[in-house]
């Protein structure tokens, strides 16, 4: 019985959550103006691609398919590939009492962080999530009403 658009919600729902993972850690460090490199925080995202099957996976699909085991296709859904840093320039805040402070000028870099667009990209994390989770339970209905007809 094919069930792949469980793996398709699935996955998305991993991608999602490690997305507001991260959208989560960019607020934390909102106000990080020396990390361990000595540098502000730099802001992370997270880079998702569509999730391709491999040959092996093919093969064992086409293998399966002859015997007549396993119809679910290979493929499809998303996943992340990497976190990757945002490159853009750091603010630049007058301040000369922080312990950060270039001592010649008195301007402190801060991270390359916009709460508000933390937010915005958050919440549509957020929604993404929510879709994921409503298609997953609709599949879910569905297959309960197939293996019901089959008890009649």
């Amino acid at each position: 019985m094919p069930f792949n658009s469980f793996d398709i919600s699935a996955s998305g729902l991993t991608s999602e959550r490690l997305r507001m993972d991260t959208i989560s850690n960019n607020i934390a460090n909102a106000n990080t103006t020396r990390t361990e490199d000595g540098e502000p925080y730099r802001r992370k995202m997270v880079a998702v691609q569509p999730r391709k099957a491999t040959f092996a996976e093919h093969l064992n699909h086409f293998i399966k398919g002859r015997r007549g085991e396993d119809l679910k296709l290979p493929g499809g859904g998303v996943k992340a590939t990497s976190i990757v840093e945002d490159d853009s320039a750091f603010k630049e805040v007058y301040d000369p009492e922080h312990p950060d402070a270039d001592p010649d000028t008195g301007y402190v870099q801060k991270p390359n962080v916009n709460t508000v667009n933390e937010m915005t990209d958050l919440i549509t994390a957020s929604r993404a999530y929510e879709a994921n989770v409503t298609a997953m339970d609709s599949s879910k209905e569905m297959a309960n009403n197939i293996l019901d007809l089959g008890l009649r």
